[in-house]
């Protein structure tokens, strides 16, 4: 047996395994909730014929589903924009959160929640509040991130060089968001603060249809992007001789990120981690850099991330949920370092 045939096989059981347990943490996540619903009444509701009691009902079809859907496509998007990241930099601590993308969205989040509440005015509540202008703060701050590194990395040669001016960048926007957070009145700051720790049951169902179709293009054109992926893990002088243009598929590939991140940014809050450690588990379940296996398993796998974080966030039920950034680094942190300490033994490395 050659290596593509071991390598589709070990895809092929991969998207098995990873497809079983989203449908398994699925139903963790529909059966066991801060509120006790019987197994029978829930099994009721997906039948249509629903409950008896209508709250039960409310319970199910509009907070608990929606949320499963939102933690489905959150975690394939935020560890997309990871895996993308990496690619694009060629750094694989590279990820929305370190490289400042995922404040640059804060940033843009914190103007429209802490700025335009508090001293624009009430004049401008009427423009900056909602989900759209708080999208569009998020969008322009990814994006205003984005343009600056791809700014840097023209003449930045050193990925490593390129990662610490991500991070400072990281640091300045803290610090406005911090300055915001001084002049902005209680109940901004509270708003603003309990948004920042994560929450996939934030999206409710009239805001599903619009957040889902956004984040399907986006994963729908990460997976065009396949060819030109693999061809920049050869090295950019090799990729033009195959005919990429480099400077347009940079473009492009951030572009996807900077959309995905302010989208997941304004809906969810900055949620960290999945971005970083999704792909390496990805790389190492399937023992390879090829995007073409790569990219859909990094979906699944962060899909069934997010599920077990939302799974475990409402474990103890008798304190209140769990703020998910509150759970990624406790998953991830560990799976980073054994990365570092066993880079020369990983085969993807090498």
């Amino acid at each position: 047996m050659n290596n593509t045939q071991k390598n589709s096989i070990r895809t092929t059981v991969a998207i098995i395994v990873l497809c079983a347990l989203i449908l398994l943490l699925a139903a963790g996540n529909l059966l066991i909730g801060s509120v006790d619903i019987p197994t029978s009444e829930i099994m009721s509701i997906l039948a249509g014929n629903g409950a008896s009691n209508p709250v039960m009902e409310i319970i199910i079809l509009e907070s608990r589903i929606p949320t499963i859907i939102t933690a489905l496509l959150g975690g394939a998007a935020l560890a997309v924009c990871g895996l993308l990241l990496q690619t694009v930099f060629n750094n694989p601590l590279a990820d929305p959160s370190i490289l400042g993308v995922s404040t640059g969205a804060s940033l843009g989040v914190a103007i429209v929640m802490l700025l335009g509440g508090g001293l624009l005015g009430s004049a401008f509540d009427s423009e900056l509040s909602g989900y759209i202008s708080t999208l569009a703060g998020a969008f322009a701050g990814a994006m205003a991130v984005l343009a600056m590194l791809l700014i840097f990395s023209t003449f930045v040669k050193s990925e490593t060089m390129l990662l610490i001016i991500g991070i400072m960048v990281s640091y300045l926007t803290s610090s406005a968001i911090s300055l915001l957070n001084f002049f902005a009145s209680e109940e901004g700051v509270h708003s603003y603060v309990v948004w920042g720790m994560g929450n996939f049951s934030s999206v409710t169902t009239d805001q599903l249809i619009s957040f889902s179709v956004i984040v399907v293009i986006g994963l729908a054109a990460a997976l065009l992007m396949v060819k030109p992926l693999n061809a920049l893990l050869l090295g950019t002088k090799y990729a033009e001789n195959l005919g990429v243009n480099i400077q347009s598929t940079r473009n492009w590939l951030l572009l996807i990120t900077g959309i995905l991140t302010a989208v997941l940014t304004a809906y969810c809050g900055p949620i960290a981690f999945i971005g970083l450690v999704v792909p390496h588990i990805a790389r190492m379940l399937l023992k390879t850099s090829n995007h073409n296996s790569l990219l859909p398993v990094t979906m699944l796998t962060g899909s069934a991330m997010a599920l077990l974080c939302t799974f475990i966030s409402v474990l103890p039920v008798s304190i209140g949920i769990i703020p998910i950034n509150a759970i990624t680094p406790v998953i991830g942190v560990p799976i980073i370092l054994y990365i570092i300490l066993n880079r020369r033994k990983l085969q993807y490395f090498n």
